[in-house]
């Protein structure tokens, strides 16, 4: 296993703030968070936290220089060799790297550290390491991710847990349930939840405003009118003025989407589109003919000017 002064590239006399420096540094670069579904580099992120965990702690640093804990921070079991302080030599247990000191306790059992886990009195043991966090990918409709809802969910040792989606959630966004991942001595991990939004065929999301095209009429366009239009939390009345054109965009103020973090919640933007009848209709036909002989008019002046 790795040298924990490996791990985080640095050199056996590094400064506590050296030490720190390092680890902030490989931790940012080897985020989970900046490299989904990467495993290799999950695993070295464990890596570089546990060796953090043991040299930032000035007890457990000590004790690692000497060999009594290994990488994973667990207590080494080193049997001296021949030599003074081994069996049938002078001097009691020999002191120094790769052993322990067995000294007697109150009652002057010699042993007494021995059988309680070789650990001196006033020693920190390093605490359980934590079990792994655990990936998951879930998609919604748009229109849940927008308004905000529950969603069954399971969990790779098979239980079925409902996970709140939170209004105004963006593609992509992690949702975090703590204790939901792998289990381990010293607790379980979380689960990490990725969300995707599934396309919708009437809205388009643009930061929190929706966009939105709605088809009209062309008596509806030329004189004016009142009509419905959807929004995410139903149909609404629209007023649509008078020689309105395709391409106009009227607002809807506050009917985007709602922002939790911020509060802040978008508009919707309606933008018209003239359409004619299917089948032509030769009355109109006529119509536009007599009109548009008398009456012509220009649109294309800019283009024209190309």
């Amino acid at each position: 296993m790795a040298d924990l002064y490996n791990r985080l590239g640095i050199t056996r006399d590094a400064s506590p703030a050296q030490v720190k420096a390092a680890y902030r540094r490989l931790a940012k670069e080897l985020h989970p968070d900046r490299n989904p579904g990467d495993q290799i580099v999950g695993e070295r992120f464990k890596e570089v936290s546990a060796a953090y965990h043991i040299l930032a702690d000035e007890t457990l640093r000590a004790r690692y220089d000497r060999g009594e804990i290994d990488e994973n921070g667990q207590q080494r079991v080193v049997r001296p060799g021949p030599g003074p302080g081994a069996a049938g030599g002078q001097g009691g247990a020999r002191r120094g790297r790769g052993f322990f000191d067995f000294e007697p306790d109150e009652s002057g059992d010699i042993f007494a550290d021995l059988f309680g886990g070789f650990r001196r009195p006033g020693a920190r043991q390093a605490p359980p390491t934590r079990g792994g966090d655990k990936k998951y990918a879930l998609k919604v409709d748009f229109l849940d991710a927008a308004r905000g809802a529950k969603k069954r969910l399971r969990l790779a040792d098979g239980r079925q847990i409902d996970v709140s989606i939170p209004a105004g959630i963006t593609e992509g966004q992690q949702i975090r349930l703590k204790g939901q991942g792998e289990q381990g001595a010293g607790g379980a991990g979380d689960a990490l939840i990725e969300v995707s939004i599934r396309e919708h065929p009437l809205f388009r999301r643009d930061g929190n405003d929706l966009r939105i095209e709605v088809p009209v009429t062309l008596p509806e366009a030329v004189l004016g009118a009142r009509i419905k239009v959807p929004t995410t939390t139903g149909q609404v009345t629209l007023t649509v003025p008078e020689g309105s054109n395709s391409g106009t965009t009227l607002r809807l103020k506050g009917k985007g989407i709602a922002n939790a973090k911020t509060g802040q919640t978008g508009d919707q933007y309606v933008t018209l589109k003239i359409v004619l009848p299917e089948k032509p209709d030769p009355e109109l036909k006529k119509w536009v003919s007599r009109w548009a002989a008398g009456k012509g008019y220009s649109v294309r002046d800019d283009i024209d000017k190309l």
